[in-house]
C-alpha cells in the first residue's frame, strides 16, 4: 500500500459573523432594563468606557422630530451578514442563535447589577439595599410558626410538621395521608395522620391543608367567622360543584328544591371564598413594565411622534485620559494592547447603542404610520402588519425587525402594549379593508360583552354577528378564538333570573 502527501487549494464561501455584528444584534434585542444592566457591567469591566460629563445635557428622553439617520456602517450591519473566506465559525452562529434565550426570562429576575459610576453619584447598591423589602415569610414558615403553639402530643406534632412540608404554595396537600406514614421514622397509622391533618387545617390562612378544591372550600365555609347558616353552600360544594361549573342551575334547583334565585345567591357566597389560600402568605413579585418607546400626540399638527425612553441610559464616551495615554509610545506592549482592545470594545458598544436607537425608531415610525387608526380609535382598528413587509419597506433583514421588537414595549395614548402586538396577520372584510386577528378578537369580545346574558349567542350566532360587521369567519375559527380568549360556551355564560 502506497502512502504519500500532497497539497491542494480550494475556494469556497462561508458566512462569518464578525464579533462587532454579533454584539450589535445582541444590543438591538435587549429591552431597556437589560440594556441598562449591560452598560453598567461594561463600565465596571472596561476602563476605556465612561459616562460623558455634560452639565448642559440632562439625562432625559429626547423627542426627535424625524428618524435618526443611520450611518453607512449601520445600514450595512442591518442589511447583510459578512461573507469571507475563512475557517468555519460554528461557534459564532450558535451564539447568534441563542441570543434570544439569554434574555427570555429577564423580566422574571429581581436583581440587577448596580454600580457607582462616578464619585459624585450616590451609591446605587446602598440605595437598592435600603429600598429592598425585607425577606417575607414563606407559607411553610408561617404554618410551622403557628404549629409550635398547637397543644397536642409529641407524635402528632411530628406528623403535623411533616404534613406542612407537603403543602404547596397554593395551600394544598400534595400527597395522600397514607403516603405520609412512610415518611416518618416512627410507626404511625393513617388515623393519626388524619388527626394531625385536621389540626393543620385549623391554621391560618383557613383552607390550607386541603386535598382538593372541594375540601378547601368546605374548610372555609365551616370556619367562616360570619354568623350565618351556610348549609346550602356546603351542600352545593359537596354535591353540585361540577353542576355549578357547567352552569346547570335548573338541574341544581330541581335536586335541592331551592329556587334559582336562592341558588344564585349561594353561588355568590361561594365565589367569595379563596381557592388558593396559600397565596395570601409571602411576597409575590409584581413585574413592572418599562416602555422602550413613548408615542405622544401633537394636537396642533395632528401627528403622532415617537421617541425613545432613554432617560436612564447615560451618554457614553471613550475615556480621554486613556486615549491620550495610548498615543504615547513609551509603554509596555501588553499595556498598550490591553488599552487598544478595551478602546475597540468601548467604541463598538457605543456604536451598537446608537444603531439600536436608529433601527428601533425606524421600525416604530413605520408602525405609527401603518397603525394610525389604532392610535386614534383603539384595538378594533388594528391592521395586519407582517414583519417581512416592514423589512422590505425599511430595506433591512426581517431578522433585524424581529430582534428590534423582541421584548420591547411601547407607551401610546391608548395604553402600553408589547411592540410585537402590532405585528400580526389578518383577513379582509367584506368592504375590502384589512383587519388584524387581534382586532377580530376585540370585536368578538365586544359582541359577547353586549349580548343578552339570559340568551347568550352560541358560536353560530357569533358568526352571524361578526358577519354584520363585515367579518366573515368559519364557525370553527370563532370557536377557536373564543377558547383562546377563555370565554366559555353559551350554555355556561347564560344567567338565570
Amino acid at each position: 500500500m502506497r502512502m504519500d502527501m500532497s497539497q491542494s487549494m480550494k475556494m469556497d464561501q462561508k458566512m462569518v459573523l464578525a464579533p462587532r455584528m454579533i454584539q450589535s444584534m445582541e444590543i438591538l434585542q435587549l429591552p431597556l432594563l437589560a440594556l441598562q444592566e449591560r452598560i453598567e457591567h461594561e463600565m465596571l469591566s472596561n476602563p476605556m468606557l465612561e459616562m460623558e460629563e455634560n452639565q448642559d445635557q440632562e439625562l432625559d428622553a429626547t423627542k426627535p422630530t424625524q428618524d435618526a439617520p443611520a450611518s453607512s456602517d449601520q445600514e450595512e450591519n442591518e442589511q447583510s451578514l459578512l461573507i469571507k473566506e475563512d475557517n468555519d465559525k460554528t461557534e459564532s452562529f450558535e451564539r447568534l442563535g441563542n441570543i434570544g434565550n439569554e434574555y427570555d426570562d429577564y423580566m422574571d429576575r429581581s436583581e440587577f447589577v448596580k454600580s457607582r459610576v462616578s464619585s459624585d453619584e450616590p451609591d446605587r447598591k446602598l440605595e437598592a439595599m435600603q429600598n429592598t423589602a425585607a425577606h417575607s415569610q414563606s407559607l411553610n414558615e408561617h404554618l410551622k410558626e403557628q404549629w409550635l403553639f398547637i397543644e397536642t402530643e409529641d407524635l402528632i406534632r411530628k406528623i403535623g410538621e411533616r404534613i406542612i412540608d407537603f403543602i404547596d404554595d397554593a395551600g394544598y396537600l400534595q400527597v395522600q395521608p397514607a403516603a405520609i406514614c412512610d415518611q416518618l421514622e416512627d410507626k404511625v397509622t393513617v388515623e393519626q395522620v388524619e388527626e394531625a391533618l385536621s389540626l393543620v387545617q385549623t391554621l391560618d390562612p383557613i383552607g390550607v391543608g386541603a386535598k382538593d378544591l372541594s375540601e378547601c372550600l368546605l374548610i372555609q365555609l365551616r370556619n367562616n367567622p360570619h354568623d350565618k347558616d351556610y348549609q346550602l353552600e356546603i351542600e352545593l360544594v359537596k354535591n353540585h360543584l361540577k353542576d355549578i361549573e357547567m352552569n346547570r342551575y335548573p338541574l341544581i334547583s330541581k335536586k335541592t328544591g331551592k329556587s334559582i334565585a336562592v341558588i344564585t345567591d349561594a353561588v355568590k357566597e361561594i365565589s367569595r371564598l379563596d381557592p388558593r389560600p396559600g397565596m395570601q402568605i409571602g411576597r409575590h413579585e409584581t413585574t413592572y413594565i418599562s416602555p422602550d418607546i413613548i408615542v405622544d400626540y401633537d394636537d396642533e399638527n395632528d401627528i403622532y411622534t415617537a421617541y425613545l425612553a432613554s432617560g436612564s441610559i447615560p451618554p457614553l464616551r471613550i475615556n480621554p485620559l486613556y486615549s491620550q495615554v495610548l498615543k504615547e509610545n513609551e509603554m509596555p506592549a501588553k499595556t498598550k494592547e490591553y488599552l487598544q482592545n478595551n478602546a475597540r470594545s468601548a467604541k463598538w458598544l457605543i456604536e451598537s447603542i446608537e444603531q439600536r436607537k436608529s433601527t428601533l425608531l425606524r421600525v416604530v415610525n413605520h408602525v405609527i404610520k401603518t397603525q394610525r387608526d389604532f392610535l386614534d380609535h383603539g384595538p378594533l382598528h388594528l391592521k395586519p402588519l407582517p414583519m417581512v413587509d416592514v423589512a422590505d419597506v425599511l430595506g433591512i433583514h426581517v431578522g433585524t425587525v424581529s430582534r428590534a421588537v423582541s421584548g420591547k414595549h411601547i407607551q401610546t395614548p391608548v395604553g402600553i402594549y408589547a411592540l410585537r402586538y402590532f405585528f400580526s396577520g389578518g383577513t379582509e372584510t367584506a368592504q375590502g379593508e384589512n383587519v388584524s386577528w387581534d382586532a377580530i378578537r376585540a370585536k368578538l369580545q365586544e359582541i359577547i360583552d353586549n349580548e343578552d346574558k339570559n340568551k347568550p349567542f352560541n358560536d353560530d350566532q357569533l358568526v352571524e354577528e361578526l358577519d354584520k360587521s363585515g367579518i366573515k369567519l368559519a364557525r370553527r375559527t370563532v370557536a377557536k378564538y373564543r377558547g383562546l380568549m377563555n370565554i366559555p360556551p353559551a350554555r355556561r355564560r347564560k344567567q338565570f333570573d
